[in-house]
């Protein structure tokens, strides 16, 4: 049967949110653009996408329901059922989950009651996996509503969430304080954090993390002397740089390669060592090298 018409918000709810609507849309050169916050926008009002909160975003945009439900639907980050007022996400990504991670997510499960996506009783804290969140340096991570908590083990996590059960003061890592979900989502859809001492708030990234960028823009890598750094791959006109790849005055830079990184890869058909192919009665192919099987698996 299909769905009868989502109901409409109360007057005073819906007068609110069409003028925080309106203060959103006006930033963008076209309407339709104001999607992605708006959904955050009703987000905070229910703590995830209703499907008012999808019609309403489909009447500000002169948009049908189904296209907002496509969005909607498209990124984790929008809830489709309640959810509880905290997010712990216990990241499995590769590095998180051999550091422990996996570990903690089965631990919590198993101490909350619940399983991937599913939310306390008490309607507190809604547990998921969740993927890489560019902090392999303090892994394993757990966020709560997107706030960082490093270098967590099973006990530590177990102690996190009870005390967000309980109500107590929970300080992440690094980062502003914690707040709500409907909090968080509030400032997603792109109204500020009135918080005092909010915003000034702040953590950076680990030092594991930076030193790809530091390197890239030719700084002296952590623990080595100022000698040692890795060159821009060319110079600002374009043209390939003569210094080596590591800036180390003994390394020398390969032939037609201004960084390491760019070196040819060895395979048999570009080694003269390598044995001839043999052609399907046995005999060596006339050509050696050119017809044989890695040639084609490159593309050849």
């Amino acid at each position: 049967m299909p769905a009868l018409p989502a109901p409409d918000y109360p007057a005073d709810v819906r007068a609110r949110l069409e003028a925080d609507a309106r203060e959103v849309i006006a930033r963008y050169p076209g309407a339709r653009s104001a999607l992605l916050p708006l959904l955050h926008l009703v987000q905070a009002e229910e703590g995830h996408v209703t499907r008012t909160g999808i019609r309403f975003c489909a009447e500000m945009l002169d948009l049908t329901t189904a296209e907002v439900t496509a969005v909607s639907t498209f990124y984790s980050m929008y809830r489709r059922r309640s959810s509880g007022d905290y997010q712990v996400g216990v990241c499995t990504n590769t590095l998180c989950a051999v550091m422990g991670g996996d570990a903690i997510f089965a631990d919590l499960k198993e101490h909350l009651g619940v399983d991937n996506g599913e939310t306390t009783e008490d309607g507190r804290v809604t547990l998921e996996h969740i993927e890489c969140n560019a902090a392999c340096d303090f892994a394993p991570v757990v966020m709560v509503n997107w706030e960082f908590f490093d270098n967590q083990t099973p006990e530590t996590a177990r102690r996190l969430v009870d005390d967000l059960r309980a109500g107590r003061t929970v300080e992440p890592t690094r980062g502003a304080p914690l707040c709500t979900f409907k909090e968080t989502a509030r400032m997603l859809a792109g109204f500020p954090d009135e918080r005092p001492g909010a915003v000034e708030a702040t953590g950076g990234a680990g030092p594991a993390s930076l030193t790809g960028l530091r390197l890239a823009r030719g700084e002296a890598a952590p623990g080595r002397g100022a000698d040692h750094v890795v060159s821009p791959r060319s110079t600002a006109d374009g043209a390939p740089t003569d210094e080596p790849p590591s800036g180390h005055p003994a390394e020398e830079a390969p032939s037609g390669h201004p960084s390491s990184h760019d070196a040819p890869q060895q395979t048999s058909a570009s080694d003269e060592a390598s044995p001839s192919p043999a052609t399907p009665d046995g005999e060596a192919s006339p050509r050696g090298n050119e017809t044989a099987g890695p040639t084609a698996e490159e593309g050849e």
